[in-house]
């Protein structure tokens, strides 16, 4: 397992034998565990902006067809109780109350000045409990660490293996014709001069026909496994996600779905989970979580839990989930204190649009961004991560180029699993007055889109009504780019009510 540094006052216990610390240990007197420090890092964010208010030259951009319409009226949800980590219900603004930050933290140009008293009750920093390294470099630096998946060369490339069903699994729906241009990984039924019509195309050569081992006949390369490449497309949102060009699986899983609240106005669910690399079974963790917090919201949703609640009681549960596989390692006596090393973990982040609000909530580094309709508006991302290179930065510690060119730059913070020091759940509500939509994705592709200018300049501008190309458009542009780690993103468009109309 990665490097963990816990910091000592807020410590109670060794991470390594549990015996109870002093405040001013460097080293735990049992067993010598190393108590190193790490900065402070800032409390939850739950109100940032989504997006400034437009420039008055703006035009109007017709609204389409709405996704999740307000109901001022109809829905009358409770006070959402213990939904950030000071245990207050977060408030809902507007979205030119205040401005946003850009990837680092950093204020962007703002057009609407932000309220003082939001300024005056921002979240004091507090200290980070741990940090886990994931064991993948950003794109151009070498991979490092002990988490490195076996079977790799020197270079990290991997062979493609023969299809093999995936325990517990269901195939994701990909629509005739398959992947889009930009995507080389995608296994549609085209045809072509190598293949007789209706026949399955080597993604490696696109000429010969695929047999029925998983093998071309004209190249002899294996086709990707069910899980290399998933989409799936539910109504108003749709998600893709790729193995990549350098991993040998696919760690990464999602879940995307559709209910209705009491009133019956629709509630549009998406859910990334990013599998921690250097845990033991990350794809099963990944796997597990998106399927127990899609679960968790599929069943609160519809009886009235307010939305961010919802999302809160959602990540507890996806934890529940990936703290149970660790139970259910073989030959892990309920009495070895180690027995929660390595234990399997990942990262969760998720945004629900129902009712008029835009609820989303995370754990570690995936990252959610808000990408108006109108172009000529701000983009904003909505998150912020839970990892070393962020906190440093926050903390005043290192500049953003000092910190994101260190090697330990994507050491996350935060993550679901038995061995996670605590659960911090972090939840943010929103209340867009214009059409939007709403990127939904894991590192593997915000590496190669970092800011929200450049998640907003790699999402296709149709992304609002065709949401599977658009999709299929960003995992493509990661890919292009390198592909150095799997690639998951879900897209969730965001329409608002015409003004003057009514739900029900």
């Amino acid at each position: 397992m990665s490097q963990i540094h816990q910091q000592t006052a807020s410590l109670p216990t060794c991470p390594g034998c549990a015996e109870p610390l002093e405040p001013a240990d460097l080293f735990c007197g049992a067993c010598g565990y190393d108590l190193s420090a790490v900065p402070e890092r800032p409390g939850d964010r739950p109100t940032m902006a989504i997006t400034p208010a437009p420039a008055p030259s703006a035009p109007p951009v017709p609204a389409a067809p709405p996704v999740a319409p307000a109901t001022p009226a109809a829905t009358q949800w409770p006070e959402a109780s213990e939904t950030d980590t000071s245990d207050q219900p977060a408030p809902v603004h507007r979205p030119a109350d205040l401005p946003g930050v850009d990837s680092a933290g950093h204020p962007l140009p703002a057009r609407a000045a932000a309220p003082a008293a939001l300024a005056a009750s921002a979240a004091p920093v507090v200290v980070p409990p741990a940090v886990r390294h994931d064991d993948r470099a950003a794109p151009g630096q070498p991979r490092t660490g002990a988490g490195s998946a076996t079977g790799t060369d020197a270079s990290g490339d991997f062979e493609l293996a023969a299809p093999e069903p995936t325990p517990g699994l269901a195939p994701a729906a990909v629509p005739e014709g398959g992947a889009s241009a930009s995507d080389p990984r995608g296994a549609g039924a085209a045809t072509g001069a190598g293949a007789a019509a209706g026949a399955r195309l080597c993604v490696a050569c696109r000429a010969g026909r695929v047999d029925a081992d998983g093998y071309c006949e004209t190249c002899g390369h294996a086709q990707p496994r069910e899980r290399d490449h998933m989409e799936r497309e539910l109504g108003p949102v749709a998600a893709v996600s790729d193995r990549g060009l350098r991993h040998h699986r696919n760690e990464d899983s999602f879940a995307v779905s559709a209910t209705a609240l009491p009133d019956g106005s629709p509630a549009v669910v998406a859910i990334v989970c990013d599998g921690v690399s250097s845990a033991h079974r990350p794809d099963e963790a990944s796997a597990a979580a998106a399927a127990a917090a899609d679960e968790s919201l599929l069943e609160s949703l519809p009886r009235g839990k307010h939305p961010q609640q919802a999302m809160h009681d959602a990540i507890v549960a996806a934890s529940r989930a990936v703290n149970a596989l660790a139970e259910e390692q073989e030959g892990a006596a309920e009495h070895d204190p180690h027995r929660h090393q390595n234990a399997p973990a990942c990262t969760l982040v998720g945004a629900v649009a129902a009712g008029g609000l835009l609820v989303v909530g995370w754990v570690g580094d995936s990252r959610v961004y808000w990408v108006p309709s109108d172009r000529t508006e701000q983009p904003v991302r909505l998150t912020e991560d839970d990892s070393w290179a962020a906190q440093m930065v926050a903390a005043g510690l290192m500049s953003e180029e000092q910190a994101y060119a260190d090697e330990r730059a994507h050491a996350i913070t935060g993550w679901l699993g038995a061995d996670a020091y605590e659960l911090d759940p972090h939840t943010a509500a929103f209340k867009p007055d214009r059409p939007g939509t709403v990127v939904v994705c894991t590192d593997g592709l915000w590496n190669y889109a970092e800011t929200a200018e450049e998640m907003a300049a790699a999402l296709p501008r149709d992304a609002h009504e065709r949401p599977l190309h658009g999709a299929r458009v960003l995992v493509g542009h990661a890919l292009d780019g390198g592909g150095h780690d799997n690639v998951t993103v879900a897209l969730l468009p965001f329409a608002v009510q015409p003004a003057g109309a009514h739900s029900g």
